[in-house]
């Protein structure tokens, strides 16, 4: 029996019926860690050869891997762990890409059939581990029968790509990998599954229509559910709405568009701005307290939300009118209708832009030595580049926003607001658009918890540009410290590695900054080098990042 690439095949297993589907669908790369009780499908990839495979140093940074390559593509992300630890390690990782709503499909193994769920303590056996990755991603699927795997493998790709996006667990028992099977003849026409995307309740359309006729000032607010909806938006601003976005949200428009406020959605200029406006629609975007200081942040009083996910409904803030459907598909509707009914004001438009200018200005004005950071690395980064972040007190201060954005897959950050995944998603990024360049910053802290990635990065050759933050702890934390806590920095200080000697051990080029002026340069530098990059910002010795802090309104609470 041949394979479709003429490989000769004397015994067919469901471990190559997982790797030939997920070649089927176009799946390219995959990562992972192997171990026992997934061999039969890392096996089957690694004898095809088909698909590359990125052995990660631990689960939780080839989860973050798979979840950066799926937000970077548009595509999706896929991830193999072993059973028990391995299926518990992934755990942040899950959470994360599910806080991003990004498609990933993680496959892990299980004891063999006869011994699952009986707390035999057999190898890697844990109590309810489908029960676990349930609480924890969208969807847990076990694969119990050889005969059930396509329909179960289509049935857990749909799920990850369906709206809202998010990681699907499927649980393989190490017999039913290695069962020999014949080659189901299905698999020849096996393609990514098509999506069934509604546009909604017509009648509610036309209840907006209106709304939207009647408003002279309105704004849109868009978060990631509208990341392929750019036409659309655009559309919007052409009928004459401002547009700000949630963090996630960034890009769904250039910010380079000067009727684009970007992500400056909570800073007092913008809520006081809120306060003059008749109409804002939210489209894809939870408004969660993340956004919204705990939904303390004042909004205009009129707000209609369209999302795909009926549960977004007055989940966070109370809306005059909900309308479920696709972000894409509504939008365009909904512009189609306005195009010749609305007239653009110029003044509006001035004042939209003139607003932004003094938001980013007054950003500028509080970053100290680092205020030519955002606009040095937007100019030396490439226009199809992507821009990873870890959570560091550099990007709660700039990173997040000021830092102009214009496509969304450029946008990838620790949505859950973790430290430490920002190195991994970057490797993740880097393999998913093989030939353009990546920068990553991250804190010193948030690098080192996921350090042996290192070797991941240099294993592969990865076109990233680590940008490392160092301050010798955990920026954020001290931040927080200072402005709650007396100044006690207790366990927030770190000792950390020299990364010069870090950057030669892991066999890769370092650069070093000690004052902001250097920044270009180096940065250019380390750009043009194709292969990973460890440049190190030696905070101390550039200036101390100025103080930072809003406490959430909960906190302050008695």
């Amino acid at each position: 029996m041949l394979s479709q690439k003429g490989w000769t095949m004397k015994e067919y297993n469901v471990g190559d019926l997982v790797s030939e589907f997920l070649y089927q669908i176009g799946v390219k790369d995959v990562f992972g860690v192997v171990s026992v009780h997934n061999i039969p499908m890392l096996d089957a990839i690694g004898r095809r050869n088909y698909i590359q495979m990125i052995p990660a140093r631990g689960e939780m940074g080839a989860g973050h891997m798979a979840d950066g390559y799926a937000r970077a593509t548009n595509g999706l992300g896929v991830v193999f762990t072993s059973t028990g630890p391995g299926a518990a390690n992934i755990a942040g990782a899950l959470v994360e890409s599910r806080f991003a709503g990004s498609a990933v499909l993680h496959f892990t193994g299980q004891t063999a059939t006869e011994n699952l769920d009986k707390k035999q303590g057999t190898v890697h056996d844990v109590p309810d581990q489908l029960g676990m990755l349930k609480s924890i991603s969208k969807k847990a699927i076990r694969i119990s029968k050889p005969e059930d795997v396509i329909k179960k493998l289509m049935e857990a790709t749909t799920a990850a790509l369906t709206p809202p996006m998010g990681p699907v667990s499927v649980e393989i028992p190490i017999d039913i990998q290695r069962t020999i099977i014949e080659r189901p003849s299905e698999l020849d026409q096996i393609k990514l599954p098509s999506i069934n995307l509604q546009i909604g309740d017509i009648s509610s359309l036309d209840k907006i229509e209106d709304i939207v006729k009647k408003s002279k000032r309105k704004i849109l607010w868009v978060g990631n559910g509208a990341k392929f909806a750019k036409d659309e938006v655009e559309k919007f601003i052409d009928i004459g709405f401002a547009v700000v976005t949630s963090t996630l949200g960034r890009g769904v428009v250039p910010e380079s568009n000067k009727m684009s406020m970007g992500a400056f959605n909570a800073v007092p200029l913008i809520e006081d701005f809120y306060k003059t406006l008749d109409l804002m629609i939210v489209v894809g975007s939870r408004l969660r307290g993340h956004e919204t200081r705990d939904m303390s942040l004042k909004l205009p009083d009129n707000i209609i939300q369209i999302d795909i996910d009926p549960d977004a409904e007055n989940r966070t803030y109370k809306t005059n009118l909900f309308h479920c459907g696709d972000a894409k598909m509504v939008l365009g509707e909904l512009a189609n209708r306005l195009s010749n009914t609305i007239l653009v004001d110029d003044d509006w438009i001035n004042e939209v832009s003139e607003l932004k200018n003094k938001i980013l200005e007054s950003y500028k004005n509080n970053l100290g030595a680092y205020k030519d950071f955002p606009e040095i690395i937007r100019r030396v980064l490439p226009e199809n580049g992507r821009w990873v972040r870890d959570v560091t007190i550099s990007n709660s201060m700039w990173g997040n926003r000021s830092m102009q954005i214009n496509k969304p897959e450029q946008n990838i950050y620790p949505v859950g607001a973790a430290i430490g995944p920002g190195m991994a998603l970057a490797i993740g990024a880097s393999v998913g658009i093989n030939g353009e360049k990546t920068i990553a910053m991250c804190g010193d802290g948030g690098f080192m918890l996921n350090l042996p990635d290192l070797w991941t990065a240099a294993e592969t050759n990865c076109d990233v540009v680590f940008l490392v933050m160092n301050d010798q702890g955990y920026g954020v934390i001290k931040h927080i410290q200072e402005s709650m806590y007396g100044g006690r920095k207790f366990y927030a200080d770190l000792i950390g590695p020299n990364f010069e000697d870090l950057a030669k051990v892991a066999k890769m080029k370092y650069k070093r900054i000690d004052n902001a002026n250097e920044l270009e340069k180096k940065l250019d530098e380390a750009i043009k080098f194709t292969g990973p990059v460890l440049v190190e910002v030696n905070v101390h010795a550039v200036g101390e990042m100025p103080r930072y802090f809003a406490p959430p309104p909960h906190a302050l609470k008695d």
